[in-house]
């Protein structure tokens, strides 16, 4: 019942990093992979356990060339930003940021599970932004749950969080080719991955459990970068099928993929992400002579440029 034509490519473990004072997960950029499809970021998020009075402060800082995507499995949290918006996001919804030329933002825990204490778990991601977007206005949009479409296949439940797959499309704002989907799978259940002739580049995180691939089992925390694949044309009910994956154990994943940037790989420096070295630079030297937009409603604390 494994899969007759995915490989691994690459297995990536996750690396531990501090963010707002708490430990994440991190997976890209690496040596050897410095994105998948556009995608150039990726943090998998706690579990965090807060106690009463206690939450997480990322503060104010920068970004330009990118948007950043939220997406939690728990808690919740406060998104602010420079262009004016004041967004909590709960398990289910999308925060989808575009950058473009520059904005500032800070995520916070609320006020009401910061008094209570609780749980926040979640991921984000950064995608890098066509050429021709790096210096457009920036954007923030909200998405609730309940607009993004849901499918099965067989005992996975499937959520579109971004982008098209599976022959249906997120309401989700993208600029480049891409997909981005989480799946619940029961112990055995399998699914296909969208093959290269719609995605070129595809990998899986597997966030719990286990997953067979190609006779090989791999664990949580690990990235799974997909080499070759064909159009699924295997058996629906239980069978081996092509370009699938088979949970060992009850698992949560995510399938995530695109197709490469134009312009060539980005430059990626601290919160910045461009096409060019020199635009780096310019957001570099703008974020230490304190000339990006403020936050309105978080305006007095800020994160320092790094040396």
């Amino acid at each position: 019942m494994e899969s007759r034509s995915l490989t691994v490519s690459h297995a990536i473990e996750s690396r531990g990093r501090s963010v707002g004072g708490h430990d994440v997960a991190r997976l890209i950029p690496v040596i050897g992979h410095r994105s998948i499809g556009p995608f150039v970021f990726f943090d998998h998020m706690g579990p965090m356990t807060f106690e009463a009075g206690e939450g997480l402060d990322v503060l104010p800082h920068p970004h330009v060339g990118l948007s950043t995507v939220t997406y939690l499995f728990d808690g919740e949290v406060l998104h602010q930003d420079s262009i004016g918006s004041v967004q909590t996001i709960r398990p289910g919804d999308i925060n989808w940021m575009t950058a473009g030329r520059g904005i500032v933002h800070s995520e916070r825990t609320p006020e009401g599970p910061r008094k209570t204490g609780g749980r926040m778990e979640g991921l984000q991601l950064w995608v890098g932004l066509p050429v021709g977007d790096e210096a457009s206005e920036p954007e923030f949009h909200h998405y609730a749950g309940e607009t993004l479409p849901e499918l099965a296949q067989g005992r996975a439940r499937l959520r579109v969080l971004a982008g098209s797959a599976y022959g249906v499309t997120s309401p989700v704002k993208v600029h480049s080719p891409l997909f981005y989907v989480e799946a619940i799978m029961a112990a055995g259940a399998q699914i296909t991955v969208p093959p290269p002739s719609e995605h070129a580049e595809r990998a899986i995180y597997v966030i719990q459990g286990a997953l067979s691939i190609g006779g090989a089992d791999f664990g949580p925390h690990t990235m799974l970068i997909l080499d070759g694949g064909e159009d699924d044309d295997g058996d629906h009910d239980g069978g081996a099928r092509a370009n699938a994956v088979r949970a060992v154990v009850p698992s949560h994943i995510v399938v995530l993929g695109g197709a490469p940037l134009d312009g060539g790989p980005r430059h990626m420096h601290w919160n910045f992400v461009a096409s060019t070295r020199e635009k780096i630079q310019d957001a570099k030297i703008a974020w230490k002579e304190r000339r990006f937009p403020v936050i309105p409603t978080d305006s007095v604390e800020f994160i320092p440029m790094p040396e």
